[in-house]
């Protein structure tokens, strides 16, 4: 799928993202056993757009469908048939693979979001931004546990800093909140 142009089409890709991730999380809830799971991947697109600065319309659609693969019978082709190969792309990136132990799985994981596209990179700074400002009700440990994927994350994506003003405001952003 091309990428949207501004306007109707623009909107068309992140509307379709919105209602399919509404649909594959139908049921979800977050940790804390009452908010819709879909308020999560809403706030990672609004982060993406309204936090860091980034209207891309594949990167929208992305961060609504980000946990689909991972927390859904949604897979790469579904998302691929529906969305194209570069957003179906980026899911993946941000997808771990259950199928590893999980000694191994944040490693592998990280390395494949390494040699992703960028927006994968940014989509997780939101993803972790989010999960941070929502850790209000979790208990220590797993606030400790967020704090640490939201270091991983940061190390991830300041690469992209010196090719990318949107990346620089992400990294900044999520820095200022771990309290760097």
């Amino acid at each position: 799928m091309a990428k949207a142009s501004k306007g109707d089409a623009a909107g068309a890709l992140w509307q379709r993202a919105a209602g399919f991730a509404a649909r594959a999380h139908q049921g979800q809830v977050r940790g804390d056993g009452v908010t819709p799971y879909f308020a999560h991947p809403v706030r990672v697109a609004m982060t993406v757009r309204d936090v860091f600065g980034c209207d891309d319309q594949e990167a929208l659609a992305a961060a609504l469908l980000h946990d689909v693969i991972e927390d859904t019978t949604t897979d790469y082709d579904d998302l691929a048939e529906a969305f194209g190969e570069s957003v179906a792309g980026i899911v993946a990136a941000l997808t771990k693979n259950s199928a590893l132990p999980a000694a191994e799985r944040e490693d592998e994981y990280d390395a494949r979001l390494s040699r992703a596209d960028w927006r994968a990179r940014l989509i997780k700074l939101a993803d972790v931004y989010d999960n941070f400002c929502d850790q209000g009700t979790l208990a220590a440990a797993k606030r400790k546990k967020i704090a640490g994927k939201l270091r991983r994350a940061v190390e991830l994506a300041e690469a992209d800093v010196e090719r990318s003003e949107v990346m620089k405001r992400a990294v900044k952003v999520v820095k200022r909140l771990g309290g760097k």
